[in-house]
């Protein structure tokens, strides 16, 4: 399977608004993801906001990043917000898209890249922990979702040691 990496591009918006309502659900986050329109989209994801991969010309999966806050002090600090399509989970795309994710922060001067993942999502869990993401706290019964308290767990890597 050949994947082609690259940030997004405007003409990219109508699909990753497409996998974003494909993906997102009550067990990988904590509201309904449902984008009213493409400008919508594009205010809060503007072009080269994501890296995005596609297989065979279709958005499979993205990584979208961000500063936390718009403190100058934490502008070393990169989060990150990840999807793949499910229908093809486990094919190393989540994994392209970490490693680039990883060389565009380094060239930015990012030292420290974090991601918040539910609880529940444990096969988004594992798939930090197998790339070298580390449990940094975690924000008991933050969320309830579906009848059940959800802890929220902050994840790190910093990427200069």
């Amino acid at each position: 399977m050949k994947v082609e990496i690259r940030l997004s591009k405007e003409e990219d918006f109508k699909q990753l608004i497409a996998l974003d309502h494909r993906i997102w659900n009550s067990t990988t986050t904590p509201a309904e993801i449902a984008w009213a329109s493409v400008e919508e989209f594009a205010k809060r994801n503007p072009a080269e906001s994501q890296i995005v991969a596609l297989v065979e010309g279709e958005i499979a999966g993205y990584l979208g990043f961000h500063y936390p806050t718009p403190l100058a002090t934490n502008k070393h600090v990169l989060e990150l917000d990840i999807a793949v399509d499910q229908r093809i989970q486990g094919k190393g795309i989540g994994k392209q898209l970490l490693h680039k994710g990883k060389e565009l922060a380094k060239k930015k001067g990012v030292h420290k890249l974090s991601l918040r993942v539910l609880a529940t999502n444990e096969g988004a869990i594992e798939f930090y922990r197998k790339n070298g993401f580390i449990e940094q706290g975690r924000l008991i019964n933050e969320f309830y979702i579906d009848g059940k308290y959800v802890d929220d767990i902050l994840m790190y890597i910093l990427l200069n040691e």
